[in-house]
């Protein structure tokens, strides 16, 4: 028996289970930690007298970034969004601004934004009136304000990801709550302090004067940082001594500051923030002060007003909106026409087909083909095998298409394939596929190692193998995208659900449809050898291709959670595939090593198990095309195509991922040729290259508006031109001719 049909399907549920968290979390109740690929935003209070009327109550959002990671001041600077908070209160209660720590200045190229790394606090003012009433307790229970907070924020590298999350907390009313008292303390200390003085500021030309008397001795004689509160006023990037000039006289702290080439504000009041350099702070003295100055002079005439926000930031809020839950959005989208969706349908079916084709497929076609052997002769069995395998297929399709389907309409940004973005499903099916492997080379029977019960089942269902490898293909063939399917996969996520799934049960019927065909067809089965030693041979050679995908998934986890994730994984597999090898021994020594490989697999697990299920940084992308030229690839972002764009580049995109086989061959084979290459490089177009082996929600909203939701997808974008979709399987003429078309 090629493997057992009952533990099998253990295997698979257990598979299945490893995905779990990720809906999980989608789905959770609201609570007061939010975390992203990129923050974890947390909703913190602080009230040193409990909460009452006059008392003082504070509340804030406490962002901590990733390394390199960043978030915004109220002026964000050349780009960039501040967070913003909605609150939920009882009656009553009210909130005051945010009270904005100082921020830093963050360079990105030749422009400036004013944000925060690392950790930060944003502290808002509870005011509670003598108008709110507290709630009962119930059951002894201790009285709480219930406090909820909705925000919003944009967070950035070279990239902007906006993210939002809905927080919830109850506060009690009796008592202090000072858990967070270091953290509102800190926050408190980053404050700027009023001045007593308002200073000026006068518009001189293209520049602004401005002078701040009254600043304490603690900042006299040092150089001190300029925030302006009104954004789109001041050159941001300009540089202090260099591009303007401070100076002091006395207590009075003076400084010529360019005004912005694309000015869009003419305040009469410019409320400003100075700060001192982090070597110069002291810890319990203040770090920054702010005033409110007037302002004189003539404000020279400004630009054309821009956008609110940049064509890039546009973009990336755009990603935001197609991934966020939103309630005007109607639940189902209008049914298309009758003829559209035959097309679609032809499509799915066609994509189906051609999927067995895909290299990652062969291995369960090479099982389907033994099991047609052992089967020699008895058409009522190929034909029932047909059709368990076919059911096996399409249940599978239709399971994983409206698993699909549920989790991007509870806001979720998912795609075909969506299930490898996780590295504890990826770590599952490299387990489940090195006890195939196993079983296949012949270490172990589960039949003479299972209980006679299991055996007694087994041989009650004799049609739940095929059903199962039916499951087990489309396991494998989920990270493969044919031509068709990309099209029909991506017009299904807008069609109403009963619809969409019908392409999906449409795609998984063409998969199973050639040896559905076969079963039907005695003259097949005739085609082939008669049972013999062969198959023994046949079966412990099809072991290779199941460790072959093995190797593959390490890889895949590689790109995921780091080498030490792979490392770690292969460490694992090694004392699962030790534990199996045990059970196969007999009497006592079997009971002394499986208890020992046992003991050891769980304090490795323990001690470095993590490492499977962590998220590293993306490793920038260099040359992977042997052309001697380092930066030939470039990372994608929306805002890196709306800048060649408007330098009138020409730019092409690879959509891919690193569980996705057939974008490893085209990446191998046409993006690596020396005349497409040539042709590229003769025409000035940059490469850019979106990886989307972890979720992403940016790429996720780029392929949705490319009618897409799996990888691969090559895209060809020349300036005041609509994009140009090239087909899965890439060919070296395709990519030739449209580049010499641009």
């Amino acid at each position: 028996m090629i493997f057992s049909r009952i533990h099998f399907a253990t295997l698979l549920i257990a598979a299945a289970a490893a995905s779990m968290p990720a809906a999980a979390q989608l789905a959770s109740k609201p609570g007061a930690v939010v975390t992203t690929p990129h923050v974890r935003a947390e909703l913190i209070a602080h009230a040193p007298d409990g909460v009452a009327p006059g008392s003082p109550v504070w509340v804030g959002l406490q962002i901590t970034h990733q390394p390199e990671w960043h978030t915004y001041w109220k002026n964000a600077g050349d780009s960039g969004l501040p967070t913003e908070m909605t609150w939920t209160l009882p009656a009553g209660v009210s909130t005051g601004e945010i009270a904005w720590p100082v921020p830093e200045k963050i360079p990105v190229g030749n422009l400036a934004n004013y944000g925060y790394e690392n950790t930060v606090l944003l502290p808002v003012p509870l005011e509670v009136s003598t108008l709110y009433k507290p709630p009962m307790a119930l059951g002894g229970s201790t009285p709480a304000m219930d406090i909820q907070l909705k925000a919003s924020w944009l967070v950035c590298r070279k990239e902007c990801i906006p993210e939002e999350g809905t927080f919830s907390l109850s506060l009690p009313l009796q008592g202090s709550t000072a858990l967070h008292k270091a953290e509102f303390d800190t926050a408190q200390a980053a404050q700027p302090q009023p001045l007593a003085q308002a200073g000026a500021v006068e518009v001189d030309g293209h520049n602004l004067k401005v002078r701040l008397d009254g600043l304490p001795a603690a900042a006299q004689g040092k150089t001190l940082g300029f925030f302006p509160e009104t954004p789109e006023v001041i050159r941001t990037a300009a540089v202090s001594g260099k591009d303007w000039t401070q100076s002091w006289q006395g207590g009075t702290w003076t400084a010529t500051i360019p005004l912005a080439d694309q000015r869009s504000a003419s305040p009469t009041v410019m409320p400003v923030v100075v700060a001192l350099a982090e070597a110069d702070r002291q810890a319990g003295q203040p770090v920054a002060w702010r005033a409110e100055a007037p302002v004189s002079g003539n404000w020279p005439a400004t630009a054309a007003p821009r956008a609110e926000v940049s064509p890039a930031l546009q973009a990336a809020l755009a990603a935001n909106a197609a991934n966020a839950t939103n309630a005007a959005r109607p639940a189902e989208a209008p049914a298309p026409s009758f003829t559209t969706f035959m097309a679609a349908l032809l499509g799915a079916l066609l994509g189906g087909l051609l999927l067995n084709l895909m290299p990652c497929v062969f291995p369960i076609l090479a099982i389907k083909v033994l099991g047609f052997a052992r089967q020699a002769g008895n058409d009522s069995a190929h034909r029932r095998a047909g059709l368990a395998y076919t059911g096996g297929v399409m249940l599978s399709f239709l399971a994983l298409g409206g698993a699909m389907l549920a989790l991007r309409a509870a806001g979720a940004g998912l795609g075909w394939g969506f299930q490898l973005q996780s590295p504890g499903v990826v770590a599952a099916l490299a387990a489940l596929f090195t006890l195939i492997g196993l079983n296949l080379a012949g270490v172990f029977e589960f039949g003479r190692a299972a209980p006679s019960s299991i055996c007694s089942a087994q041989a009650k269902h004799p049609l739940a193998n095929d059903f199962l490898s039916g499951v087990l293909a489309v396991v494998i063939a989920s990270p493969c995208t044919a031509p068709f399917m990309g099209a029909s996969l991506g017009f299904a996520i807008g069609l109403p659900a009963a619809q969409a799934l019908l392409l999906f049960a449409a795609l998984g019927f063409g998969l199973a449809l050639p040896y559905l065909a076969a079963s039907f067809v005695p003259a097949v089965a005739r085609l082939l050898p008669k049972p013999g030693p062969w198959m023994h041979t046949l079966r412990r050679l099809l072991a290779f291709p199941m460790f072959a995908t093995v190797a593959w998934l390490v890889w895949v986890l590689g790109q995921q959670s780091g080498i030490d994730g792979a490392g770690t994984l292969l460490a694992l597999l090694v004392c699962m595939a030790a534990i199996v090898w045990a059970f196969t021994l007999r009497g006592r020594t079997r009971i002394v090593i499986a208890a020992v490989m046992i003991a050891f697999t769980a304090v490795l697990t323990a001690a470095i198990g993590r490492n499977v299920l962590q998220v590293v940084e993306p490793a920038r992308l260099a040359a992977a095309d042997g052309t001697g030229q380092p930066q030939r690839w470039q990372p994608w972002s929306a805002e890196r195509v709306a800048e060649l764009s408007g330098a009138g580049r020409p730019v092409f995109i690879d959509f891919t991922a690193a569980w996705c086989v057939t974008c490893q061959y085209n990446k191998k084979s046409t993006l690596a040729d020396a005349q497409v290459l040539a042709d590229f490089d003769a025409k000035k177009v940059a490469m850019l290259r979106a990886d989307w082996t972890r979720r992403d929600p940016a790429i996720t909203a780029a392929l949705t508006a490319l009618g897409r939701s799996g990888v691969p997808v090559y895209v060809l974008q020349a300036p005041g031109k609509p994009p140009v979709v090239l087909t899965e399987i890439l060919g070296k003429d395709e990519v030739r001719a449209a580049i010499a078309a641009l």
